[in-house]
């Protein structure tokens, strides 16, 4: 029994040190071949920073219009949506411009149906196969946690939107390729999803690339952490409830030991 514990110990060590190793070497390269991104002021940054609901609903219009195409959010069902402020008729009626395959039917059948608020975000292609067979082999990475799975988070991500520039002179980019400053190696193979006006939004807010890809940015910080708002309040909860604490506690103290000299 000893022995077996001390080699799994020691597996998971050596497991402990590949994972490391095989973050840490794309992390180093990648922070030396494209610069820092820009700070910017994110509305759910901070101790008391809130996903502005606004901002969030405008970045799932953009998701829904202009990135839906490629990429998957898989980890968001419908219902979750009103996490960013939309009501129980808007999301049945968002559910229900999808198209879901279900079954079997009595006769064995797969069949389509509308949406409900419990299904889950629609994915653009069937399979793994299929995205890479329409994007010149390679799979559109799923959005639900890209903020949290990138160096610099929301900042890169929409350091990345909008970084698509005109190649230096004298650098080589390959047909298929596109030049975006921030990309390691500077060489993406997405080409710029976002222009100006390329979304109408509902609420009149003019439709610049730093106005989608701030809003767009929001939504998905939002999908990588739905609970970042429950979350904060727990904490300043807790802070409040430990301050409490420990001047009751150093009262009680004051109280027993005020007749020790």
């Amino acid at each position: 029994m000893g022995n077996n514990m001390k080699t799994l110990m020691t597996s998971a060590v050596a497991g402990f040190a590949l994972v490391g190793l095989v973050f840490s070497v794309p992390s180093a390269n990648a922070a030396g071949n494209a610069p820092k991104p820009p700070k910017q002021e994110w509305s759910f940054s901070g101790l008391f920073g809130t996903f502005e609901r606004g901002a969030a609903q405008r970045g799932f219009q953009v998701y829904r219009e202009v990135c839906a195409g490629c990429h998957s959010v898989r980890q968001i069902d419908f219902r979750h949506l009103a996490g960013i402020g939309y009501d129980e008729e808007q999301i049945k009626a968002f559910a229900a411009e999808a198209e879901v395959t279900d079954g079997p039917n009595d006769e064995g059948e797969m069949f389509e149906r509308p949406g409900t608020p419990a299904d889950a975000l629609p994915k653009p292609f069937a399979n793994d196969n299929a995205a890479a067979a329409s994007n010149n082999g390679k799979v559109p990475p799923d959005l639900s946690l890209m903020v949290k799975a990138r160096i610099g988070g929301a900042d890169y991500v929409y350091a990345l939107l909008t970084g698509y520039t005109d190649a230096p002179s004298g650098f080589e980019i390959s047909e298929d390729g596109n030049y975006n400053t921030y990309f390691p190696g500077h060489v993406i193979a997405m080409a710029a999803p976002i222009s100006d006006e390329g979304v109408e939004y509902q609420d009149g807010t003019k439709a610049t690339v730093a106005q989608q890809a701030k809003d767009v940015v929001t939504f998905l910080a939002w999908t990588a952490e739905p609970e970042l708002e429950a979350r904060k309040s727990m904490g300043l909860k807790v802070l409040l409830f430990l301050i409490v604490l420990t001047g009751l506690l150093f009262r009680v103290k004051k109280v027993v030991w005020k007749d020790v000299h």
